[in-house]
């Protein structure tokens, strides 16, 4: 059926083939381009992965360990869990952004890698601190944001 909206359009043929399928156009969808990616970019990559792998890691032993153990506080001990698991399901959606290369995983790695490293800060100097954990937090923390700013995308290049 032709119709014909306020952009002239008389096809919805267009539209209805964007909605299935990007269009393979670079200047229209950047996971299509043939963009390389750069050093920095490949590892960016490579250390949010492992923070998503090493997270998930964490995440399933609290759960092992709820069902084997018996937690002072089975409240907070299922609390602890679900959470773990929450962020490794938003750290991965990072990872899914980052590989991508879209545009929103930025900010969202730049809130993971703040939370990543309030928390590492507090491993080496709080009331239970545990340097041999705190401070590869801290380190890979750090070394994550830096790498986020640096490798921002050109707005010409997009």
């Amino acid at each position: 059926m032709l119709t014909c909206d306020s952009a002239g359009v008389t096809s919805t043929a267009i539209r209805v083939s964007y909605l299935l399928r990007p269009i393979n156009r670079s200047e229209w969808d950047i996971s299509v381009s043939d963009r390389r990616r750069t050093a920095t970019s490949w590892l960016l990559f490579v250390l949010l992965a492992a923070e998503f792998l090493l997270l998930t890691g964490v995440a399933i032993l609290l759960l092992i360990e709820l069902l084997i153990a018996t937690p002072d506080s089975y409240a907070s001990a299922i609390a602890l869990t679900v959470l773990a698991f929450i962020a490794a399901a938003w750290l991965g959606a990072i990872v899914v952004g980052a590989w991508r290369d879209q545009a929103w995983f930025r900010g969202a790695a730049i809130v993971w890698q703040v939370l990543q490293f309030a928390l590492g800060a507090g491993g080496v100097t709080g009331t239970f601190a545990n340097p041999a954990i705190g401070w590869p937090l801290v380190v890979v923390a750090l070394v994550t944001f830096f790498l986020l700013l640096a490798t921002r995308k050109d707005p010409a290049a997009s």
